[in-house]
């Protein structure tokens, strides 16, 4: 029996998906998020937000609950981090700085049971996936969704390769992108690259995605072609929405206030 991984079936169908970053290690805001009609997934951010492996169990099972896909971004492409990811019952992973060809291959091997790969069998605690133990081993090679971050000039150079390494999805994180290529961020040349990207995923029959900070970027992400696109962070729709409302409640804009990041490109 297939795991259920609604994210997967949304992909699958070419459907648009709309995502959230969480960087806090809440349930309570988890299944806000979660709950919101049109998510489709929560990025947990076990990279630059506050949250740890020992709060991945917890955070999958209350997201996967509500009908939407949890996915785990670890902050290496360490085999024993993406072990522990996959088993708390992540519907995917996604990898940052997948910087070349040899990461990606390392990276898928270790999401892949034997022959296929050397993930290591213990899924005790996979139930935000729908399936555990053996029924779990049996779908999950081709279930769940690995996403490797494209945010280098190598992997944009090497990006044909990268989409024939047995990644579903290929999630540009464009502010790294535009620091690692020394370019203006929405610049000529920073835009060519996600250009590129797009285009290669496309050929590929693979994911494009790419990180957003607000629907407007989003909209106009999606209307590039790209299918999985991220609309705000926890934290940004915190700050920004509490700032908004001191301001129209004082009158004095607040200044130096902001969540993920300052930019807004």
């Amino acid at each position: 029996m297939p795991l259920d991984i609604p994210l997967r079936k949304k992909l699958s169908a070419g459907e648009q998906a709309a995502g959230a970053w969480l960087t806090l290690p809440s349930t309570a805001i988890a299944k806000t998020i979660a709950k919101t009609s049109n998510v489709s997934w929560v990025l947990v951010d076990g990279e630059h937000g506050l949250i740890n492996e020992s709060q991945f169990y917890d955070l999958n099972n209350i997201i996967a609950s509500c009908g939407v896909s949890p996915l785990i971004r670890i902050p290496a492409e360490e085999i024993w981090l993406i072990k522990r990811a996959l088993d708390s019952g992540a519907h995917g992973l996604m990898v940052p700085m997948a910087n070349n060809v040899e990461i990606v291959r390392k990276v898928v091997s270790a999401c892949k049971y034997p022959p296929k790969g050397v993930r290591g069998f213990g899924p005790m605690f996979t139930h935000a996936t729908g399936a555990l133990g053996g029924t779990y081993k049996a779908s999950a090679d081709d279930d769940l969704l690995i996403a490797v971050q494209i945010e280098h000039p190598q992997a944009v150079e090497e990006i044909d390769q990268i989409c024939a390494e047995g990644i579903d999805i290929a999630f540009i994180g464009p502010f790294d992108l535009a620091v690692s290529m020394g370019v203006e961020f929405g610049g000529p040349e920073h835009e060519a690259a996600i250009a590129k990207i797009l285009a290669a995923c496309k050929k590929a029959g693979k994911v494009a995605a790419i990180f957003c900070l607000t629907g407007e970027q989003a909209a106009k992400r999606f209307a590039q072609g790209f299918q999985m696109v991220s609309v705000t962070t926890d934290i940004d729709t915190l700050t920004d929405g509490l700032a908004a409302a001191l301001t129209k409640a004082t009158g004095k804009e607040a200044v130096g206030v902001k969540g993920y990041t300052t930019s807004t490109n």
